[in-house]
């Protein structure tokens, strides 16, 4: 119970495996892991606690953190965009519940300990809403702050939540607190763009047509982009994503003048990531088959983000433009695994 642990949920997702390997590339032992299915076989040995758990099983939450002392908390368990939209009450029971739970056990541990929680959690950029393409083509670099008003379920169970942090960061039980007293919960939270993984396949995320594109063309499969060539949304590989998660929690806390930082690194349109796919792969077939209701939602995101914030307070940089993410660590690994 003295020795501090690290709690990762939704640990077989895509960020999850990536954290997971960078956390034991760097040494940490003392991981439990959880998804709601059995840990897969690649990330086991890398955890000294692998299991399955849903984040709805209140009790059995309230076991580990009764078992092990957990001194941060990688919440990454979620149901995303699309299938968020067609199943809004598991979307909300996950997403929203879920977090409770763990905010919740994060705050008994707290007053059990007198030591706050870091409890870092990715959101996204689906909490904005872009009333129309004209307002979006004119927006520029989208703050944390403008056109929060999101339309999705996925969308607006992340912004509840982002909200839930920042209560239990900053105003729970604020009748007691004493001058500059710790934060009940150390809420840190990003928003992630779309986000692109050669390791993993891509998870039904709104975004996913720039990585299931690179996918099908490495399969030689025929792909149908359920979006327009024009369309745009801000992305990031993987390797910066788990850089940006680390960052924050690693962040001096005193340099912290917000819970919620944007973070993104380049802004494709459809038809760029095309090109550069039938560049890499000149076999590819691509056609582009607008979905309506896909189109709607990343129509309604924002083409571009303003990180500068993140920049300020914790050093934010990400490693990788466009052409590096495409050409020295999306293609040669994609080409890799069909090989």
């Amino acid at each position: 119970m003295n020795e501090d642990y690290i709690l990762i949920t939704g640990a077989n997702g895509e960020v999850g495996h990536g954290l997971i390997n960078h956390l034991a590339k760097v040494g940490h032992k003392k991981i439990i892991a959880f998804s709601r299915s059995p840990l897969s076989e690649e990330l086991r040995p890398m955890v000294s606690n692998p299991m399955a758990m849903d984040v709805q099983d209140r009790e059995g939450l309230a076991e580990l953190f009764e078992n092990f002392n957990i001194t941060t908390v990688y919440h990454l368990a979620s149901i995303l965009s699309t299938k968020g939209e067609h199943d809004p009450v598991l979307a909300h029971n996950i997403n929203v519940n879920g977090t409770m739970n763990l905010l919740d056990l994060c705050v008994k541990q707290m007053e059990k300990t007198g030591r706050p929680v870091k409890f870092i959690y990715p959101s996204s950029i689906a909490v904005h809403a872009i009333p129309n393409l004209t307002v979006k083509s004119e927006a520029g670099k989208v703050k944390e702050y403008d056109y929060v008003q999101s339309t999705t379920m996925y969308g607006i169970n992340k912004l509840y939540c982002e909200n839930l942090g920042r209560y239990f960061n900053n105003y729970y039980k604020q009748l007691n607190y004493a001058p500059n007293e710790r934060p009940y919960v150390d809420f840190r939270a990003l928003r992630f763009p779309g986000l692109i993984s050669a390791d993993t396949m891509p998870t039904g995320g709104t975004s996913d047509y720039g990585p299931e594109m690179i996918h099908a063309a490495a399969s030689n499969k025929h792909y149908n982009c359920f979006v327009r060539p024009d369309s745009t949304l801000p992305f990031m590989v993987m390797p910066d994503a788990i850089k940006s998660l680390v960052m924050l929690h690693a962040a001096d806390r005193e340099r912290l003048t917000q819970t919620v930082y944007n973070v993104t690194s380049f802004s494709p349109t459809a038809q760029e990531i095309c090109d550069v796919t039938k560049a890499a792969f000149p076999n590819a077939t691509i056609d582009f088959v607008p979905d309506v209701n896909r189109q709607g939602i990343v129509d309604s995101w924002p083409a571009d983000i303003d990180d500068s914030a993140a920049r300020k307070d914790w050093d934010w940089e990400p490693d990788y433009n466009f052409d590096r993410a495409i050409n020295e660590y999306l293609i040669p690994a994609i080409r890799q695994r069909y090989a």
